[in-house]
């Protein structure tokens, strides 16, 4: 515990002072008696203070999925564990980085009892964050001195990249929706039916007797034979100069995966470290507390590309070393994404 004086309590200590020279200058017993009052309203306003903040606890609680820049309610739980006496004019604040914005403030909490508070949540990064410092002070009950006493809520509190979107990555999901839905129509031989042309479709469908019949642009579409999955490629193999590419590279695939998530696309993420599922090995939280953690790794060698019947997108800053470990970079189903893509 420490403790600031406030400018009151200056101004009250300089008159202390005043008043003790006086009264041993003047002997006067009237002085005497008005330094002793003024000595021990001190004495008890920091007893006081200080008993305030003591047998405070405190208690964090989240929710259960927390993204980076994205606000989010959480809630502060303080437990009064004095039952004969109540805090006063509690303040409490986050210390350093911690997610919390305005200090809350309690105007009382009852001996014995728990006082719950919504407060939002920011967290500007993704990762782990292990220690949340907070800070109470009091000025109760005459404010001449502020107290602080801090207290560390030792929970590690795991945050996602964001999924939000960023400049560039609307436009890129569209394109790969897009992209995707072409694959998937080429894939069977049966024909199917003969429907209107769709933006960023490829033309080599474009059944041109229909259009002349109709005068717009018709496609013949096939059956499709199986379904096709997403797989997303993130090369951890990265410089230290490409550090920032790297974390709009995990934000970008966090991105991507989440929206393809939401319609009920099966997906598999990779890295040289990592084979996830989705569904199998678990749902979309598996891959995001993966890439909540992933940080680069060098020596790590790449996995061959031996699935032909899934599109792929791969993040990468030297697509050419794939090519050395038996990727195809001119197939259909593939797709890599370089420093400018993701910048």
């Amino acid at each position: 515990m420490n403790q600031r004086v406030t400018r009151i309590g200056l101004l009250f200590t300089l008159t202390i002072i005043l008043i003790a020279l006086a009264a041993f200058s003047s002997a006067n017993n009237l002085l005497f008696l008005i330094l002793a009052a003024m000595l021990s309203t001190m004495m008890i306003s920091g007893f006081v203070s200080r008993l305030s903040l003591a047998g405070l606890a405190l208690d964090f609680l989240l929710p259960e999925h927390i993204c980076a820049k994205r606000t989010v309610v959480g809630r502060i739980v303080i437990q009064n564990e004095k039952r004969w006496m109540s805090s006063f004019s509690i303040h409490l604040a986050g210390i350093g980085q911690n997610s919390i914005g305005a200090p809350l403030y309690f105007p009382v909490i009852p001996g014995g009892s728990l006082v719950e508070q919504a407060v939002e949540l920011y967290f500007d990064r993704r990762g782990s964050y292990r220690e949340n410092s907070f800070r109470f002070s009091t000025k109760f009950p005459f404010g001449f001195a502020e107290r602080r006493i801090n207290v560390f809520v030792r929970r590690e509190v795991l945050v996602y990249p964001s999924i939000d979107p960023q400049p560039g990555f609307d436009s890129l999901l569209i394109s790969l929706n897009g992209e995707i839905e072409s694959l998937y129509r080429g894939q069977g031989s049966d024909f199917f039916r003969i429907r209107p042309y769709e933006a960023l479709e490829t033309a080599r469908h474009v059944d041109w007797k229909a259009t002349a019949h109709t005068g717009d642009l018709q496609v013949r579409e096939f059956a499709r034979e199986q379904e096709l999955s997403v797989s997303f490629f993130l090369d951890l193999e990265v410089d230290d100069k490409q550090t920032a590419w790297f974390e709009n590279a995990v934000d970008c695939c966090a991105f991507l995966a989440w929206n393809m998530a939401q319609n009920q696309r099966r997906i598999r993420f990779r890295t040289q470290t990592a084979d996830i599922q989705v569904p199998g090995d678990g749902d979309i939280y598996t891959i995001l507390k993966y890439l909540a953690l992933v940080t680069p790794s060098r020596g790590k060698a790449l996995p061959s590309s031996n699935d032909r019947n899934t599109f792929q997108v791969v993040f990468t800053p030297a697509p050419e070393k794939f090519l050395e470990a038996g990727w195809d970079l001119s197939s259909r189903n593939v797709r890599f994404l370089g420093v400018s893509d993701a910048e």
